[in-house]
């Protein structure tokens, strides 16, 4: 059993978390900490970020942005530099006024820990350290559709410049999966633990009853042959291009089934297409036979929409280059959805073919069609594989596991604050 540091303390545990986008992934530890008397909790955000209920937030604003003359293999860097200068502004008001962290639990990915050090050098820091780049053998030159360039190699070997710095000053790093981890240089794997923030599985379950209006007004029940499919925007790094080529397939295959496709038309990864606005309105001009009265795009959904969509779900595909998992396959498998995934990293840390999922290769569409329309006709027979992912989730990947994960972190991390 693990001693509670901050409860010996003489005063509550000062943490500090910093995020542009804050909460972000830190919603979850970010919430307990604040609402236990044992630690005082502060946050730095951008402005305009979400923030998060009965947690301080202290927000900045760039005084400006990268110079277009700035050279594009270094304008991230600079980026980098001129978020680290904005929050380094934040950090000297906040020790003028005598706050002073025992540990610093940060996103570092946009510069904005670089200086963190020189304000206070004595409080521990722990990065969030998600991916670190690679020109080939992971993302980049997955998909032969986009061929890279030497000019994207060196882009992205400059990129990775902000990233060993994150590395280097931080104490301590964490990465949500042991495929994450892997990615960073050898180097620095020692510093890195793997934690995953963790979803809700009380909230994201399955519900019988469960129903979701369309907005043709037509009402999708559990038992329904309903294939979904889920991203924060519909883009060729989560498979959008292959997964929409395999859809004249599945519906030749199964014609009572609904397509129903849940996420925005901007790029979060990758780049733009040519010749589109969106990568949505890219495919449906490649195949245009597709029945629309079958194919139901939502755009961005709220999240109890989203809930309601995964519970009627009979089969959920979620296809992924090999980059950062998304928490949206997690949450179809813990509301007990037959997820056809792909076979790249990380997905194959997470799904066990015929276990708890199925298993695809990224680019057969055929396969991927052949494996929707398996799951659709024989429902009823995969319930052993509906438990089981929900289970997984509830063993692996339940938020109460990421919370203990970091709390036990910042407290076997508390730094010498005290002494300043």
């Amino acid at each position: 059993m693990i001693t509670n540091v901050a409860a010996l303390s003489k005063r509550p545990l000062k943490v500090l978390f910093i995020h542009q986008n804050f909460p972000g992934q830190f919603k979850r530890i970010a919430q307990v900490l604040a609402n236990d008397p044992n630690y005082d909790v502060l946050a730095i955000g951008k402005e305009g970020c979400p923030a998060l209920k009965d947690v301080r937030l202290l927000t900045y604003k760039l005084h400006r942005s990268p110079s277009p003359m700035t050279h594009h293999y270094a304008r991230s860097y600079e980026s980098g530099i001129l978020h680290g200068q904005a929050v380094l502004r934040v950090l000297l008001r906040l020790k003028e006024q005598g706050f002073v962290p025992d540990v610093l639990v940060a996103h570092p990915g946009w510069g904005e820990t670089l200086f963190a050090k020189e304000v206070f050098p004595d409080t521990k820091l722990i990065h969030l350290c998600e991916f670190y780049y690679h020109a080939q053998g992971k993302d980049v030159g997955f998909d032969p559709e986009f061929p890279t360039s030497l000019d994207d190699a060196a882009r992205i070997r400059s990129k990775n410049g902000l990233m060993l710095l994150n590395l280097e000053n931080c104490d301590v790093a964490v990465a949500p999966t042991i495929w994450q981890k892997s990615v960073h240089p050898v180097a620095y794997q020692d510093k890195i633990h793997v934690v995953h923030e963790g979803i809700d599985t009380t909230f994201m379950c399955p519900d019988p009853t469960a129903t979701f209006m369309l907005p043709s007004g037509k009402v999708l029940r559990v038992g329904d042959p309903v294939v979904t499919y889920v991203s924060r925007n519909l883009e060729p790094y989560r498979g959008f291009h292959i997964f929409m080529r395999s859809l004249p397939a599945i519906l030749a295959a199964h014609p009572a089934c609904d397509i129903v496709l849940a996420g925005g038309d901007s790029v979060s990864y990758g780049q733009k297409p040519k010749g589109a606005s969106s990568w949505r309105e890219k495919l449906l001009a490649e195949m245009p036979t597709l029945d629309p009265s079958r194919i139901h795009f939502l755009g961005k959904i709220p999240f109890e929409h989203y809930r309601r969509l995964l519970q009627v779900s009979a089969a959920h595909v979620y296809l992924s280059y090999p980059f950062v998992l998304s928490w949206s396959m997690l949450e179809a498998m813990a509301c007990g959805c037959i997820v056809i995934g792909s076979r790249t990293a990380p997905v194959l840390e997470v799904i066990k073919d015929n276990e708890n999922g199925k298993l695809v290769d990224f680019f057969d569409v055929a396969g991927i069609a052949h494996a929707v329309a398996d799951v659709l006709k024989q429902r009823a027979g995969l319930d052993a594989i509906r438990r089981c992912a929900r289970q997984t989730m509830i063993d692996r990947y339940a938020f109460e596991k990421g919370v203990d994960g970091y709390r036990r972190m910042i407290e076997a991390n508390r730094g010498a604050a005290g002494k300043l």
